[in-house]
């Protein structure tokens, strides 16, 4: 696992890109627009990316080499950037005052958690997410997922995220989300048992 700061994350975008389309599989169209999204979430206050990196094989017989093969980042959460301000008006409309402060007052937002698909499954996305969050300022993290039975989202229930919103959709969007909340800090579960 590797940590850096935005200027490390935008400079190592075009490769950090080719993990989220590997993983994510989109239409080849909308890389750019993702990539300029990225860009903007790295300007964001308190922004931190963890990599996870394998040595693997290297051109040379005997040589190794080393890939990114999974990455999360987030950021503190505030008034202006699209997320919170959506999530906010949702949970305005759904949940009480209270419970809105207290998930999205002091809340480190987890914007993206990918791991290359050969990757996936050997506890490379719970390391990055603990990783992300350990010794955050917040007091509770927040992401959203797809709404359905998953992989990430059993991932995330394991590391102590509970369901804030299900069946959300964004603007614009027609597959149903759901928004997840953890208290910080997280409680590593344990790598998984065979």
């Amino acid at each position: 696992m590797r940590r850096i700061g935005a200027d490390g994350f935008v400079g190592a975008l075009d490769t950090i890109l080719t993990v989220y389309a590997a993983a994510m599989n989109p239409p080849a169209d909308q890389l750019p627009g993702r990539l300029g999204i990225m860009r903007g979430h790295a300007t964001y206050p308190d922004f931190e990316c963890r990599l996870a990196i394998a040595e693997e094989p290297g051109p040379l017989p005997g040589t190794v080499q080393e890939c990114l093969v999974g990455f999360a980042y987030g950021f503190h959460g505030t008034f202006g950037q699209w997320w919170h301000e959506v999530v906010h008006t949702a949970m305005t409309e759904r949940t009480t005052e209270q419970t809105r402060e207290r998930w999205l007052g002091n809340a480190c937002e987890i914007a993206e958690v990918h791991v290359f698909p050969t990757y996936q499954g050997r506890g490379v996305g719970r390391r990055l997410v603990l990783g992300l969050c350990e010794g955050r300022p917040e007091s509770t993290a927040v992401l959203s997922t797809h709404d359905k039975d998953s992989a990430a989202r059993h991932l995330y229930r394991k590391l102590g995220f509970g369901d804030l919103i299900t069946g959300f959709r964004f603007p614009g969007g027609s597959e149903p989300y759901a928004i997840m909340g953890a208290a910080l800090p997280l409680t590593d579960p344990g790598p998984r048992h065979p």
